[in-house]
C-alpha cells in the first residue's frame, strides 16, 4: 500500500514534536539540576568524598566550692587509619605494632578493613605523648593522630563515689559524671579532607576543620578542707576498726548544700576496673537503707514536742528496763533500767522504753505524719544517681508494737541521705530543705558563672521554738548522755547516737551492728550537720557513742575550725565519767621567768622553744581550755628581744 506525501509528512511533524518534547524534558532536567539542585548534589558529592579525623572536646572540669580541681583531663591521643590511602599494609602493621605493643596480625586486620576510617582499638586509644610523637614520626601513608583526652581524677580515691567516672568515649558512667553528662561533655569537632574511591586525598579540595565545643565546669558545694577532714578520719577508723563498711555526710543545715560526703570501701575512679561493681556502683550516704536505731529518736522527740506532749524537764517516766507493749517486752540498753527520769534524761541516756511512751501519747496517725513530713519513705531529690526510698510500715500494717518500734528507729529502713536532711530541719528552725551537691555551671573559656543553684525549701515542718527545744536536749546528750565522746570544748556540739542490729533474710543478726552518731553544731546556731555510721567495726564495744561518735566529733570541730567558726563560751559543762579526764584553763605564762612557772604545773606539762629566761609566747593562749595533763608550748626569749 503506498503511502502519501501528506502522511509522510504528519508522521515527520509528529516524531519531530515528539522530539523536540522529549528534548525539552532533558533540558528542562538539566537545568533543574544545575540551577536548584547544584547545592545539594555538591554536598552529597563532597560527603562521599569526605573523611573525617574526629576531635573530642575536652570534658567540663568538676572543681569545689573555692575552685580546687576535682576532676580534669589529660591529653591522651588516639590512632586512626584510612585504610585505602595505606600504600603497604604489611609494613604499617609492623610498624604499628612495633610500637602500640600488639600483634602484627591484630594491626594488619586493623588497617585493611573495609571501612572509611578505623580506629586501633585499644592499643591505639588513648596513648601516651610520647607514644604519639613516634607514630607521627612513622610518617605512615594513611595513618593519623586523632586529638583526645583521659579524664584525670588528681586525688585518686578523694569523694570517688560522688565523682563518679568516665568511659574511654569520654562518657560519663556512673556520679556525678553520668548525671551531669550532657553538660559536661560537650561537643565533638573534626578535620574533614576529601579522597577519590581510591583513597587518593583530593588537593583541589581545603581540608575543613570543625572545632569541638568544650563541655562547661561544674562547681559543686563540696568544701574540700571538710572533705580531706572526713576521709581522712574514716582511713583512721578504717585502720582501727576494719568495719565492713563506713558512711559519712557532712551538710549545710541552713541550705542542703553538701560539704563532704564519702563511703569505705572505695576506688580509684582511675582504675575502678580493679574493684568489684558492687563497689563503684553503690553510693551508700544516698543508696544504703537499714533501720537507724536511735538516730531516729530525733524525729520523735521534735513530733512530740511540736504537739506539746511533753515537758522534756518537768515530766517524769519510770524505766524499769523494758516496756511491755501487745505482750511483747521492749528492753532498754541497759538492762536494769534507768529508773524514775526526767525526759530531758530519757534522750540523754537513749532509753527506748521512754521512747516507746513518746510515740504512744503521738499515736499512730500523728507520728507518721511526721516522719512522712521530715522526708521518709520518700527520695531526698539530691542530684545523684542511684537514691532509695526506704521502707516504712504500710498504714494498714501499723498497730501497737509497730508504732512503738519505730519510735526508738527499729522496724522502718531509711538512707543516710534522708536522715541527715530530716535532723537539718528540726535543728535549723523547722525548714525542711532539698540536699544538693551542684553549686553552679562556668564557662570553660572565661570561667563565668553560667548557671547557678539555689537553695530549694521543702516546707516547714516544727516551728522554730520546737527546733530550739530540740538542739538544746540534743546538746545534753552530747554533754551529760551517751554522746559524750564527740564532746569538744568550745564548739557545743549537739547530737544523738546510733545503735542498730543489722537484719539478714528477715532476722537480726547477732552481734552484728551498725553503729551511727548524728551531730551537729555550733548548738545554738548549726553551721554542720554531719553524720557517721561505722558497719560493724571488729574488736570494740557495740556503742554509738564508743564508736561513731568521736569520729563525728573530729570531723565537726576541725571542719569548724578550716571554715573560721570560733569557738565560744556558754555552752553546757562536759558531765565527767570516772575515766573522763577534767578539763583546765590554761594559764597565763606570758612575762613569767622560766623557772617561776612550776606552781602552775601542777595539772598541765610544757614544752619549752627557743632561748632565754622570759616566756614571751604560749600556745593554747590563756584561758583555753584543755585536759589535765596536756602539753603546752612555750617560746623563751629575754625582755629585750620582747619589746623590739
Amino acid at each position: 500500500m503506498r503511502v502519501s506525501n501528506v502522511t509522510v509528512r504528519k508522521r515527520l511533524v509528529f516524531v519531530l514534536i515528539i522530539g523536540i518534547f522529549v528534548f525539552g524534558l532533558f533540558i528542562v532536567r538539566l537545568a533543574y539540576v544545575q540551577f536548584f539542585k547544584n547545592g545539594e548534589l555538591s554536598k552529597k558529592a563532597l560527603d562521599s568524598w569526605s573523611r573525617q579525623i574526629p576531635y573530642e572536646a575536652e570534658r567540663g572540669d568538676i572543681v569545689d566550692r573555692n575552685g580546687k580541681i576535682l576532676a580534669t583531663n589529660v591529653s591522651r591521643p588516639s590512632v586512626l587509619v584510612v585504610p585505602k590511602q595505606i600504600r603497604n599494609p604489611m609494613k604499617t602493621a609492623k610498624a604499628l605494632s612495633s610500637v602500640l605493643s600488639m600483634s602484627e596480625k591484630q594491626a594488619y586486620q586493623d588497617i585493611t578493613k573495609r571501612e572509611s576510617i578505623v580506629r586501633i582499638t585499644p592499643e591505639g586509644r588513648k596513648i601516651s605523648n610520647e607514644k604519639a610523637a613516634e607514630v607521627k614520626n612513622l610518617r605512615l601513608p594513611g595513618v593519623f593522630i586523632a586529638e583526645d583526652f583521659k579524664r584525670h581524677y588528681p586525688k585518686g580515691k578523694y569523694l570517688s563515689h560522688v565523682l563518679g567516672f568516665a568511659g574511654i568515649d569520654n562518657q560519663g558512667l556512673i556520679g556525678l559524671e553520668a548525671y551531669y553528662d550532657n553538660t559536661l561533655k560537650g561537643e565533638k569537632g573534626h578535620v574533614a579532607f576529601y579522597s577519590d574511591a581510591q583513597g587518593n586525598r583530593m588537593s583541589s579540595l581545603k581540608d575543613k576543620y570543625i572545632p569541638p565545643k568544650d563541655g562547661d565546669n561544674l562547681m559543686l558545694t563540696i568544701d574540700s578542707r571538710v572533705q580531706s577532714i572526713i576521709e581522712r578520719e574514716l582511713d583512721n577508723a578504717e585502720q582501727k576498726y576494719h568495719p565492713e563498711g563506713e558512711i559519712a555526710i557532712a551538710m549545710n543545715p541552713n541550705t542542703g548544700e553538701i560539704l563532704g560526703m564519702a563511703s569505705k570501701p572505695d576506688f580509684n575512679p582511675e582504675n575502678y576496673k580493679n574493684v568489684s561493681p558492687d563497689i563503684y556502683n553503690h553510693n551508700l550516704p544516698i543508696w544504703k537503707t537499714y533501720e537507724p536505731g536511735s538516730t531516729f529518736k530525733v524525729i520523735t522527740l521534735a513530733a512530740a514536742l511540736q504537739e506539746n506532749l511533753v515537758n522534756l524537764k518537768k515530766d517524769h517516766f519510770n524505766d524499769p528496763g523494758y516496756i511491755s507493749v501487745a505482750g511483747t517486752k521492749l528492753h532498754c540498753w541497759k538492762r536494769g533500767g534507768h529508773g524514775s527520769e526526767t525526759f530531758m534524761e530519757v534522750v540523754q541516756n537513749s532509753c527506748n522504753p521512754g521512747f516507746v511512751e513518746l510515740g504512744e501519747r503521738l499515736g499512730k496517725k500523728r507520728l507518721f505524719s511526721y516522719i512522712d513530713k521530715f522526708g521518709f519513705g520518700q527520695k531526698t531529690g539530691i542530684d545523684l544517681q542511684g537514691e532509695a526510698k526506704g521502707i516504712l510500715f504500710k498504714p494498714n500494717k501499723i498497730g501497737p508494737l509497730e508504732l512503738a518500734t519505730t519510735a526508738f528507729g527499729q522496724g522502718v529502713s531509711v538512707t543516710p541521705i534522708q536522715q541527715v536532711a530530716a535532723v537539718s530541719a528540726a535543728i535549723n528552725g523547722g525548714y525542711l530543705y532539698q540536699p544538693y551537691i551542684a553549686k553552679a555551671w562556668t564557662d570553660p573559656d572565661t570561667g563565668k558563672v553560667i548557671t547557678q543553684n539555689t537553695p530549694q525549701l521543702k516546707r516547714r515542718v516544727i516551728s522554730e521554738a520546737t527546733s530550739k527545744e530540740v538542739r538544746y536536749a540534743l546538746e545534753s546528750v552530747v554533754a551529760k548522755g551517751t554522746g559524750r565522746p564527740a564532746y569538744v570544748e568550745g564548739y557545743r556540739i549537739g547530737g544523738k547516737t546510733g545503735t542498730a542490729q543489722k537484719v539478714k533474710n528477715g532476722r537480726y543478726m547477732k552481734n552484728n551492728y551498725i553503729l551511727s552518731f548524728m551531730g551537729f553544731a555550733p548548738a545554738n546556731d548549726p553551721q554542720i550537720v554531719v553524720y557517721v555510721a561505722v558497719d560493724h567495726p571488729k574488736d570494740t564495744i557495740q556503742f554509738g557513742g564508743t564508736v561513731a561518735a568521736p569520729i563525728a566529733g573530729k570531723i565537726i570541730s576541725n571542719s569548724l575550725e578550716a571554715m573560721g567558726v570560733k569557738k565560744q563560751t556558754g555552752g553546757m559543762e562536759k558531765k565527767l565519767n570516772w575515766n573522763d579526764q577534767p578539763s583546765i584553763k590554761v594559764p597565763n605564762l606570758v612575762g613569767l621567768n622560766k623557772k617561776d612557772i612550776q606552781s602552775y604545773l601542777t595539772d598541765i606539762k610544757v614544752d619549752a622553744a627557743g632561748k632565754g629566761d622570759k616566756i614571751v609566747m604560749q600556745s593554747p593562749k590563756p584561758g583555753v581550755k584543755v585536759k589535765a595533763g596536756s602539753t603546752i608550748r612555750i617560746y623563751l626569749g629575754d625582755k629585750k628581744q620582747k619589746d623590739d
